[in-house]
C-alpha cells in the first residue's frame, strides 16, 4: 500500500500566510497552549446554528473542551488556526481513530463564511496529516450541513459517502499516487481556487481607487518625482497624495505628513523613500489598512527586509518589490503608470513581468514601438512577495492580455510556475528568456535576486513541460512576440522561401535548416502553378525566386496558391526594394491571405523587427533572416504543444513504496548526515519498484569472491563476472580503478578481490560481484533532487559516454508517457536504441518503463538525493541496471503546490 505525500513532504509545523477566495491575507499557524483563550474565544462565538453543525448540539461546553484539546494536540493528532490580525477566524483539526486514519472537523466564524476560508485550512491541514502518517480522513457531517459537504465534495480529492440517521460519513483519502486521476483532480481545483484568491488581492495594486507616493521629494530628479508625474501624466487628480515630513504639496499635488492625516485611506502606496525609512513606512501603511505597496526602493539590508515582509504579512498587504522600476496598469478607468521608466506605456494586450528594470524598459520601448502596447507592466524586483506565478495568473484573468511576456532570473517556486504557465498556455502565449544559461550569468543573477537561480538542464526541462516560449535573447523575445501577436501559428515545420534576389533566398533557406525548420521541394503542380502567377524566369524551386520584377500582388498570389495545398506551415518572404519597385510596400496594401503565417525578411530595414500594417492585420518584417526563422521556429513549437496530448502518468504494477521507505529511514537512523546507500540496500530499494538489476553479491572478503563467482558466473553470457569496489568514500569506484572485469576464473576472483584490497586499503568496505552482463546499449538513469524544484529526472547515453557526449536529456518528474517518449526520441541514444546498421532494436518499452519506475521512487521518496544508474544495458530483451548509487538526505521540502504567500 502506497503511503507516500504524493505531492510533497510535508511542510514543518508552524506558520504560513495565505490568501482568502476574496484575496484576505490570513495567517495559518499550528496552535500552541497560549491561543487556547483565543480559540475558546472562537468556538463561544460561533453562532447557536454554527454551534449545533459542528459539535451537533448547542453546548458551548464542547467549544471550550475542543480549545483545549486543539491547543494541546496529541502526537497522532493536528491542528490549524486561520487569524485574521489577533483574532481566530477558522480552526480545523484531525483526530486520530486507527494508526492510518484521522477524523476531521472544521469551523469557520460566521462572519467569515463564504470566503473559502474553510477549504483553504483543509489543503494546508492535509500537508500537516501526511507528515503525520495519516492516510485517510473520515469526518461526520449533518445532512443539512450542506455547506460543509460542499467544501469537501470541491477539494477535488476521492470522496466516498454514506448516509445514516441523519449524518452524513465522508471518507477521503489523503495519498492518491502519482498515477492516480484524483492527484490530479485535486491539483487542479486547487490551483484554480488560488488563482482566484491570488487575482482578488492584486486588485488594489493594478486599479486602486486612491494612491500615495512616499518619496516625492522637492528636487524635481528625484524617482519619487518622477513616479508623480507619470501617475499625474496618466490622468491621477482625485485621490492622489504624497507623504512629505514638511510640503503641503508638491508639484501642485496635496502632501501629508501620516498616512493617517489623508482625507482618505489609498489601497496602494508607492514608496521610493531611503532605504532605512521603508520598515517604519511599511509598518504605518500596514496598521492604517494600506491593502499593497509597491516599494522601488534599493540597498534594503536583512533586517530592514525581515521587518518589511512581516509587515505585509501581519496587515496582509500585498508587495512588488523592492528594487524594481515600479508598475503601470492600463485597464482601470484612469491608467496607472507608477514607474521611472520615463514611458508612458500604450494601452495594448501584451502582459509584461520582469526582474530587471533595464530588461523592463527595452521591452516597454519595443512592445510600444511596434505598437503591441502593454496590458500590465511589473518590475518585480527582488520578488519578496508577488511573483513572476502571481503575474502569469492576473494575465490569465485579465481579457485584455493576449501574450505573457516575462524575464525572470530566479523561481522561488519553479514546480508551481510550471503548473500555472501549463495552464495558462493554453490560451495565451507565455514567452521568456532564458536568462542565466552561463555559470558567470547565474553568479550576476543570484547576486541580485533574492532566489536560488534554477540549474540550466532544470529550467530547461521545467520551459519545454510547461510549453513556455524561452528565446535566448531579448531581441528574439520580441521578434517572437511581434509574429504571435500578428500571425496565425504554422502547421508544421515546412517553410516556402520567396526571395526577390537569389541570395537573399538562399541566406533565408540556410537561416530556416539552422532553426529546425524544413525548405521541402513543392511538388510539380505547385511549381507550374508559381510559374504561372510569378514573372517570366521564375525559378519555382524552394527558395523561390522570384526575380527583381515581382510585385506585391504577384507575392499575395503565390502565398495564396502555397497555403491552398495545405502541405506548408509558413512562408517567409526575402525582399528587397530595387529600380523596379518595393514589393514590400506593395503587399501591404494587398486583399488578405488566410490560415498561414507571413513573415517578411527586408535587410535593408534598420530595425531588427517591425509590425506594418498590412492585409494580415500586421506584417512582421525583420531585419535579417535568423531572427525570421528562430521566431518562426518558436511559432512552430507553440502549435506543436497545443496539438500534442497532455500526457498521463501510467500505472506502475509491483510497487511497494513502504518498503523502500523502511530501508531510507533505517539507514537514516544510524547516519544524521546521509550517505550514499551500502549496495544491498540500494538493490532492495531498487526492487521495491521493480527495477530490473542485474544478480549481485556484496562481499567483504577474498574467498567470498570466489563463492560469489561460483554462484554468478554462469548467469554471464561468456562464464565471466565484474568485481566492483565499494565504499563510502568511493562514489566514483571507476576513477580509482575499482571496477576489474571479465574474471574468468575462481583463481581470477580470488585475485581481484586482493588487488583491490591493497590498492584501496581502508577505503574499501567490501566489493559487489555481477556476471558480465550481454551486449547492448549503454544508458543512464539518474535522479537530481532540488530543494525547491523536487526531483529532475536524467537520462542519456551511459557508461564512459556519460562523460565523452554529455547527453543528458531532463525532465521534471512525474514522468508523463510522453515525456518517457521525448527523453528516449531526443537523446543520442535514439538511434541505437531504435536500431542501427542493421543491429536490432532495443525494447524502448522496457526503458520507458524504467524511467516511469525511477521517476516514481524519486516522487514518492524525497529523501533521495542523488540516483545514479550507469549503465543500465538495454537489449532487444530488455534493460538490466548494472550498476546503480544511491545518495540520500534527511529532507523536508515544502509542498509546491499548496496555496501560500511568500
Amino acid at each position: 500500500m502506497n503511503t507516500t505525500p504524493p505531492f510533497g513532504a510535508p511542510a514543518a509545523a508552524g506558520e504560513r500566510h495565505a490568501l482568502a477566495a476574496d484575496g484576505t491575507m490570513l495567517r495559518l499557524a499550528v496552535p500552541d497552549p497560549a491561543d487556547e483563550p483565543a480559540v475558546r474565544a472562537f468556538f463561544t462565538g460561533l453562532s447557536d446554528e454554527s454551534t449545533r453543525m459542528r459539535f451537533f448540539g448547542a453546548s458551548r461546553v464542547a467549544g471550550t473542551q475542543t480549545a483545549a484539546r486543539i491547543c494541546r494536540p496529541p502526537a497522532e493528532s493536528g491542528a490549524l488556526l486561520a487569524w485574521r490580525g489577533d483574532r481566530v477566524v477558522g480552526a480545523a483539526e484531525f483526530h486520530g481513530t486507527t494508526p492510518h486514519e484521522a477524523e476531521l472537523a472544521l469551523a469557520v466564524a460566521d462572519d467569515w463564511h463564504h470566503r473559502g476560508i474553510g477549504t483553504l485550512l483543509i489543503e494546508h491541514l492535509i500537508d500537516i496529516a501526511r507528515g503525520r502518517g495519516v492516510r485517510r480522513w473520515t469526518a461526520d457531517v449533518l445532512a443539512e450541513n450542506r455547506a460543509m459537504l460542499r467544501v469537501l465534495q470541491d477539494l477535488g480529492l476521492p470522496l466516498h459517502r454514506r448516509a445514516e440517521a441523519g449524518v452524513v460519513t465522508a471518507v477521503i483519502p489523503l495519498d492518491p499516487a502519482a498515477d492516480d486521476p484524483g492527484r490530479e483532480e485535486f491539483l487542479s481545483a486547487m490551483g484554480l481556487r488560488e488563482r482566484q484568491a491570488d487575482t482578488a488581492s492584486l486588485l488594489p495594486l493594478f486599479r486602486p481607487s486612491a494612491v500615495a507616493v512616499a518619496g516625492a521629494g522637492r528636487r524635481p530628479d528625484s524617482i519619487g518625482r518622477a513616479l508623480l508625474a507619470n501617475l499625474t501624466s496618466a490622468g491621477w487628480r482625485n485621490g492622489l497624495y504624497v507623504l512629505h515630513p514638511t510640503a503641503e504639496s508638491v508639484a501642485g499635488v496635496p502632501a501629508y505628513r501620516h498616512i493617517a492625516d489623508l482625507p482618505r485611506l489609498p489601497e496602494l502606496v508607492v514608496v521610493a523613500v531611503p532605504a532605512k525609512a521603508v520598515p517604519d513606512l511599511a509598518e504605518e501603511c500596514g496598521q492604517a489598512g494600506v491593502a499593497a505597496l509597491v516599494v522601488v526602493t534599493a540597498g534594503l539590508d536583512p533586517d530592514q527586509t525581515a521587518r518589511v515582509r512581516n509587515a505585509c504579512h501581519r496587515y496582509g498587504m500585498r508587495m512588488i518589490g523592492p528594487n524594481g522600476v515600479g508598475i503601470a496598469d492600463t485597464g482601470g478607468r484612469t491608467p496607472l503608470n507608477a514607474n521611472f521608466t520615463g514611458i508612458r506605456p500604450v494601452a495594448g494586450h501584451a502582459g509584461v513581468a520582469v526582474q530587471s528594470g533595464g530588461v523592463g524598459i527595452a521591452l516597454l520601448r519595443q512592445l510600444d514601438r511596434l505598437g503591441i502596447g502593454v496590458s500590465t507592466f511589473v518590475s518585480l524586483g527582488d520578488k519578496y512577495d508577488v511573483s513572476g506565478n502571481d503575474m502569469l495568473q492576473w494575465f490569465e484573468t485579465d481579457p485584455r492580455t493576449e501574450l505573457a511576456v516575462l524575464h525572470l532570473e530566479s523561481f522561488g517556486n519553479p514546480r508551481k510556475f510550471s503548473r500555472i504557465a501549463r495552464r495558462v498556455g493554453r490560451s495565451i502565449p507565455v514567452l521568456t528568456v532564458d536568462a542565466g544559461r552561463s555559470a558567470s550569468a547565474r553568479r550576476a543573477a543570484a547576486s541580485h535576486t533574492a532566489a536560488a537561480v534554477t540549474p540550466t538542464v532544470a529550467r530547461a526541462a521545467l520551459f519545454r513541460q510547461a510549453g513556455v516560449t524561452a528565446t535566448h535573447s531579448i531581441g528574439d523575445l520580441v521578434a517572437v512576440s511581434a509574429l504571435m501577436s500578428a500571425q496565425p501559428l504554422p502547421r508544421n515545420s515546412a517553410v516556402a522561401v520567396l526571395g526577390n534576389a537569389g541570395g537573399l533566398g538562399v541566406l533565408a533557406a540556410d537561416a530556416c535548416a539552422d532553426a529546425g525548420l524544413a525548405v521541402p521541394y513543392l511538388g510539380e503542380e505547385l511549381e507550374r502553378e508559381l510559374k504561372q502567377i510569378l514573372p517570366p524566369g521564375a525559378v519555382c524551386a524552394n527558395p523561390v525566386d522570384t526575380t527583381a520584377t515581382v510585385t506585391g500582388e504577384s507575392l499575395r498570389r503565390a502565398v495564396d496558391a502555397i497555403a491552398a495545398t495545405g502541405r506548408i506551415g509558413a512562408v517567409l518572404l526575402a525582399l528587397a526594394p530595387t529600380a523596379l519597385g518595393d514589393p514590400l510596400a506593395e503587399l501591404t496594401r494587398g486583399s488578405a491571405v488566410r490560415g498561414i503565417p507571413l513573415a517578411v525578411v527586408a535587410p535593408e530595414r534598420a530595425e531588427a523587427v517591425d509590425l506594418l500594417p498590412a492585409w494580415h492585420g500586421a506584417l512582421p518584417v525583420f531585419a535579417d533572416s535568423r531572427t525570421a526563422a528562430v521566431a518562426l521556429a518558436h511559432a512552430r513549437d507553440r502549435a506543436q504543444w497545443l496539438a500534442r496530448p497532455r500526457g498521463v502518468v501510467p500505472l506502475l504494477p509491483g510497487i511497494d513504496p513502504d518498503r523502500a521507505r523502511a530501508v531510507v529511514a533505517e539507514y537514516l537512523a544510524g547516519h544524521e548526515g546521509g550517505g550514499w546507500l551500502p549496495p544491498e540496500e540500494c538493490a532492495t530499494v531498487l526492487a521495491a519498484y521493480g527495477i530490473p538489476q542485474a544478480p549481485m553479491r556484496y562481499v567483504t572478503s577474498d574467498d567470498a569472491t570466489v563463492r560469489a563467482f561460483r554462484e554468478l558466473a554462469d548467469l554471464s553470457p561468456a562464464g565471466t563476472v565484474a568485481v566492483k569496489a565499494y565504499g563510502p568514500e568511493l562514489p566514483h569506484k571507476s576513477d580509482v580503478g575499482g571496477v576489474l572485469l571479465d574474471i574468468a576464473d575462481p583463481n581470477a576472483a580470488h585475485a581481484a578481490y586482493a588487488e583491490l584490497a591493497h590498492r584501496l586499503g581502508p577505503r574499501l568496505a567490501g566489493a559487489v560481484v555481477q556476471p558480465m552482463a550481454a551486449r547492448g546499449v549503454e544508458l543512464i538513469v539518474g535522479i537530481d533532487q532540488d530543494e525547491v524544484l523536487g526531483p529532475l529526472l536524467l537520462f542519456g547515453l551511459g557508461g564512459t559516454a556519460v562523460d565523452l557526449f554529455g547527453d543528458h536529456g531532463a525532465r521534471l518528474t512525474p514522468l508523463t508517457d510522453l515525456d518517457a517518449d521525448d527523453l528516449l526520441g531526443e537523446s543520442r541514444a535514439a538511434k541505437l536504441l531504435y536500431g542501427h546498421r542493421g543491429e536490432p532494436p532495443c525494447d524502448t518499452d522496457a526503458v520507458a518503463d524504467l524511467l516511469h519506475r525511477v521517476s516514481r521512487l524519486a516522487d514518492d521518496l524525497p529523501q533521495i538525493a542523488e540516483l545514479d544508474l550507469n549503465p543500465a544495458i538495454a537489449t532487444p530483451g530488455g534493460v538490466t541496471v548494472v550498476d546503480a548509487r544511491i545518495r540520500v538526505a534527511v529532507r523536508h521540502p515544502r509542498d509546491p503546490y499548496i496555496p501560500r504567500v511568500r
